[in-house]
């Protein structure tokens, strides 16, 4: 059995529709059919369900709200919820796929420079240090594991990057996006394919780092993003610097990932223009709220 936990969010969905283009079943649970919060039911419902591949896409990724009132719930879902699937997967002897975040590197980066898989870890926020515990949970609880590091994920499944540009665009004319935060967007259909590939491959366990490509002397900002998503649209994209928008959390200066471990596995990964391009033509994919969703066994 495949369970996918978080599976009504961005990547959750996403993965589904990738499971059910290939014909293989799975059970997706969100919240209501499995909280990872209560280790009582977690314990219950691996021991009832015995899944043999655990993709974790449950996660709190509200990263302001986590430095102030929801830091309480950001604790419980990305440490102590990681914690409890990733007990229950190493008790029944299941692989545990699970995803994080560049947030959990601080620091200083020089443009140019990228992180790499082992490269030491000083989160500066709430959500990278939350995802950091949980990543060390993984390790702590003996189970055979894929953590996958991603960044600025967008797609058609939910609330994204994306999208927001597009309706800023619908009104108006001019925005203003930063132009001094650093990485490379991350379609969710290559991370889904990525997460299935390392699986199906029996790939090496360990930490790996996966966004989509970008060429070699390329640096990619914000503002870059949003260019590329509006460049067939008559709104101007205008850099600004991180000062003129108040957030809570601090964002990564350079986030970029070295990808040198994940192409090293056989794995095509595709430029994030390419990838945006796709989204694109695909559009939006949120599913209809009064379908059924959850299960497939076919």
């Amino acid at each position: 059995m495949i369970l996918i936990t978080g599976g009504n969010g961005q990547l959750g969905t996403e993965l589904q529709h990738l499971l059910d283009e290939r014909g293989i079943k799975y059970v997706a649970a969100d919240v209501a059919e499995l909280d990872i919060t209560d280790k009582t039911s977690v314990d219950a419902y691996f021991d009832a369900n015995k899944p043999e591949i655990v993709y974790n896409c449950a996660a709190y990724t509200a990263v302001d709200k986590e430095e102030g009132e929801g830091k309480e719930l950001g604790e419980k879902i990305n440490v102590d919820g990681t914690r409890n699937v990733a007990e229950a997967s190493a008790r029944i002897g299941a692989t545990m796929v699970q995803i994080s975040t560049d947030y959990v590197f601080g620091g200083y980066l020089p443009i140019g420079e990228e992180r790499m898989p082992d490269d030491e870890k000083h989160p500066e926020s709430e959500y990278g240090r939350t995802k950091d515990l949980g990543e060390q949970a993984i390790v702590a609880s003996g189970v055979k594991f894929y953590v996958i590091r991603t960044a600025w994920l967008f797609g058609s499944y939910g609330p994204n990057f994306v999208f927001t540009m597009q309706k800023l665009a619908e009104n108006h004319s001019e925005i203003t996006v930063v132009n001094d935060q650093h990485g490379v967007p991350t379609w969710s259909r290559t991370l889904a394919e990525f997460m299935t590939y390392l699986v199906d491959t029996n790939a090496e366990v360990g930490f790996y780092h996966l966004t989509n490509d970008k060429a070699r002397d390329e640096d990619v900002t914000w503002f870059d993003f949003a260019t590329e998503i509006l460049k067939d649209t008559n709104t101007v994209v205008k850099p600004v610097d991180s000062s003129t928008f108040k957030q809570d959390a601090k964002r990564p200066f350079n986030s970029t990932m070295n990808l040198d471990k994940s192409k090293a596995t056989g794995f095509e990964i595709i430029s994030w223009q390419a990838a945006l391009s796709k989204m694109l033509k695909n559009g939006d994919l949120r599913p209809d709220p009064s379908k059924k969703k959850g299960e497939n066994m076919k």
